[in-house]
């Protein structure tokens, strides 16, 4: 999908702020705010309150016939994110997201930033996003949940991955730290579900299964690369299988380095709609987006919405 390295920079923004999120910070918010502030005609801040609070305002704001925002920054981790994402969809590309990283894997901001720091990458986009600037407009895929209908950008998986969200909840850590202690937690007696997954109509695994990662970005957890070959804009869904054949205790240590793509027992794939099922009937344990999906069956169909969001990335690849 083409980008638009050229665009104007912003003039007003929303930012965005869960309170809840796995790191929140007064003091970031208020930093966020100020930078804004300083380069911007009008900031608005609204501190969500509610799981789906999120979605409701930045489309309500996005629909507002005067003083719509043209940049909306999402603080907090990457549930978060999902919602804001959801809303700017569904308003119809009205503004660009930028996301500054408040949650716990914060994988949504590493997959277009990298390690460079959120004060760093904000301030390109507010005072350097012209053209030949350091920060420029990209147009990136989406999928679809076709159960929910909602959104999913980061990425959905199922197994290991979804559950060990479950025992991050009861977590005393903070930060990435919590979610790499909670995936080996839960990774020590997880048992594989029977499953099969379906690219395009083509069956391309059916058997035990430990995850199976729809998206989206490459990481998981803000550090696990389980979709290495990953493209944000090819009008692509990335899956990748880890089967029965690969214990579950062995893969956060193979996808710290992409290692699992050697493993015999990985699949990896690619299509425009992709469906992970479970084979027994039983519920699929599924996530997207850093949020548990409890009211999925026992199956979920990913859709792709090619070039469906507008961002902000830097202009030179990460």
């Amino acid at each position: 999908m083409a980008d638009s390295s050229d665009a104007a920079g912003p003039t007003r923004a929303l930012v965005i702020v869960n309170p809840a999120s796995g790191s929140h910070s007064p003091a970031l918010v208020r930093e966020v705010r100020e930078l804004c502030s300083a380069h911007l005609a009008h900031t608005e801040l609204h501190l969500t309150t509610a799981q789906g609070d999120a979605t409701v305002f930045v489309r309500r704001a996005l629909e507002r016939t005067e003083g719509a925002p043209d940049l909306v920054v999402a603080i907090g981790g990457d549930g978060t994110v999902r919602e804001v994402v959801q809303g700017l969809h569904t308003a119809a590309g009205r503004a660009a997201l930028m996301i500054v990283p408040g949650g716990t894997g914060n994988s949504a901001y590493k997959m277009l930033w990298g390690e460079r720091p959120w004060s760093e990458a904000l301030k390109a986009v507010l005072a350097d996003s012209r053209a030949g600037g350091s920060a420029r407009l990209r147009r990136l895929d989406l999928a679809r949940l076709a159960e929910t209908r909602n959104c999913v950008f980061l990425g959905s998986c199922s197994g290991v991955i979804a559950d060990a969200l479950i025992t991050a909840a009861d977590s005393p850590l903070k930060g990435r730290e919590r979610y790499a202690k909670a995936f080996a937690d839960t990774a020590a007696d997880y048992a594989p579900y029977p499953g099969r997954v379906v690219v395009d109509g083509r069956v391309v695994h059916e058997g035990p299964t430990v995850l199976a990662n729809v998206g989206g970005g490459p990481y998981r957890g803000g550090r696990f690369l389980v979709l290495p070959d990953s493209l944000l804009d090819d009008g692509l869904l990335d899956v990748c299988v880890i089967g029965g054949g690969v214990a579950a205790t062995d893969v956060p240590g193979l996808t710290l380095r992409a290692d699992h793509m050697n493993h015999p027992a990985t699949v990896y794939a690619r299509g425009r709609t992709i469906t992970v099922e479970r084979t027994d009937g039983k519920r699929l344990p599924l996530e997207h987006d850093g949020e548990y999906q409890h009211a999925i069956g026992a199956s979920a169909t990913f859709e792709v919405l090619p070039g469906a969001l507008a961002t902000w990335a830097p202009t030179d690849p990460i």
